[in-house]
């Protein structure tokens, strides 16, 4: 069986896309395999992947959790789970289809040729998201400038979630140091992998805003990369003991 590559997909009422995102990813070429974590959803999205899954027989699997335990914690046991089962490259998707899942093949391909991260980045090549308010665009933008200022990273999209982490990256991550759970652990992520050395790549996408479903975006989460990114200055990063 090949496990070579694992998308992990977080969901939390996500019926609308929740079959049409998992059907695109098992069309791509390459074998990709799909982990959905599940936060307790009531709209019925985990009775929908459990449909799916004697159709795709071992290449879906399902994490269920009760409430919602936050985005980091999600990505978190995700990459446990795919490290235990030996897979060899590690992606973080969205389920609303904001990320096209055609540019799995290109982050793969960046980190099959030699990057350690590869990172779906919405501002390495000028600002490429469509249907997003200005504002929120601003605010997307000049927050992943004043992480760059603050943590000192040449990363253009340092909150961007769509990623492929090689499996010799996330083995040398201490997942108990990572404390933010939001939107700022895809921050804290990145900072890890920086201060560690990793090669870290950028690969141009274009983000569309989600068509069917409700963002899970507020103002806590911002709150909480914001103060964070001040405390990971100041934080030693050191790598996991073996």
């Amino acid at each position: 069986m090949n496990v070579e590559k694992l998308v992990i997909i977080p969901t939390y009422n996500e019926k609308e896309n929740a079959e049409k995102i998992i059907r695109k990813v098992m069309l791509l070429k390459g074998g990709f395999h799909v982990l959905v974590i599940d936060d307790g959803s009531p709209d019925g999205t985990t009775q929908i992947v459990k449909g799916l899954q004697p159709e795709f027989e071992s290449r879906l699997h399902l994490l269920e959790r009760e409430g919602k335990q936050g985005l980091g914690t999600a990505y978190i046991v995700g990459f446990k789970w795919g490290l235990e089962h030996g897979y060899t490259y590690i992606f973080e998707m969205d389920a609303d289809f904001s990320h096209n899942p055609d540019d799995l093949l290109r982050l793969y391909a960046a980190c099959a040729d030699g990057a350690d991260l590869a990172i779906g980045s919405r501002y390495c090549s000028g600002i490429s998201v469509v249907n997003w308010p200005l504002g929120r665009v601003l605010m997307s933008y000049f927050a992943s400038k004043y992480v760059q200022m603050v943590l000192r990273m040449k990363i253009y999209d340092t909150t961007a979630g769509f990623k492929c982490y090689r499996s010799t990256t996330l083995t040398k991550i201490d997942f108990n140091r990572i404390k933010m759970k939001g939107y700022g652990f895809q921050i804290e992520m990145k900072y890890t992998a920086h201060k560690l050395g990793f090669k870290i790549k950028e690969v141009p996408i274009i983000f569309i805003d989600r068509k069917e479903g409700s963002s899970k975006m507020s103002g806590g989460i911002f709150g909480e990369a914001f103060w964070g990114v001040l405390g990971l200055r100041f934080r030693k990063i050191r790598a996991k003991q073996a």
